[in-house]
C-alpha cells in the first residue's frame, strides 16, 4: 500500500512543472482565431438541436456523459452515439469548407 501511495504521488502532474526565469508571452488573437470560431458557430448553427446541444454541454460546458444526460433527460448511450454523429457531421462539413477554400 505504502509503495502505490508514493507511485500515485509521483505520477502528479505537479511533480512534472518546471520553473522558469520568465512567462512566455501571451499569444495575441488573430483575426483568422475570430473567423474559425465563427465558422465553427455557423456549423454548430445547422445541427439538429439535440446533436447541438450535446456538442455545447460536453464541450463548451465541460460535462460528463452523466451529467448531459441528466440534463437532456435521455441515457448516457443516447449521448455517446448523438455525440459521434454530430462530431462526424461537423468535421465532414469542415473539412469540405477547408478544402474549398484552397481552391
Amino acid at each position: 500500500m505504502l509503495v502505490r501511495a508514493w507511485l500515485d504521488e509521483r505520477r502528479r502532474p505537479w511533480r512534472r512543472e518546471r520553473v522558469v526565469d520568465s512567462l512566455p508571452e501571451p499569444r495575441s488573437p488573430a483575426s483568422t482565431d475570430v473567423t474559425d470560431r465563427l465558422t465553427l458557430l455557423a456549423q454548430l448553427a445547422e445541427l439538429p438541436p439535440r446533436r447541438r446541444a450535446v456538442i455545447v454541454l460536453r464541450y463548451f460546458c465541460d460535462l460528463s456523459i452523466e451529467d448531459t444526460a441528466e440534463i437532456l433527460e435521455c441515457s448516457p448511450g443516447t449521448v455517446k452515439s448523438q455525440t459521434a454523429r454530430a462530431l462526424e457531421t461537423l468535421r465532414i462539413k469542415l473539412v469540405g469548407l477547408a478544402v474549398s477554400e484552397e481552391e
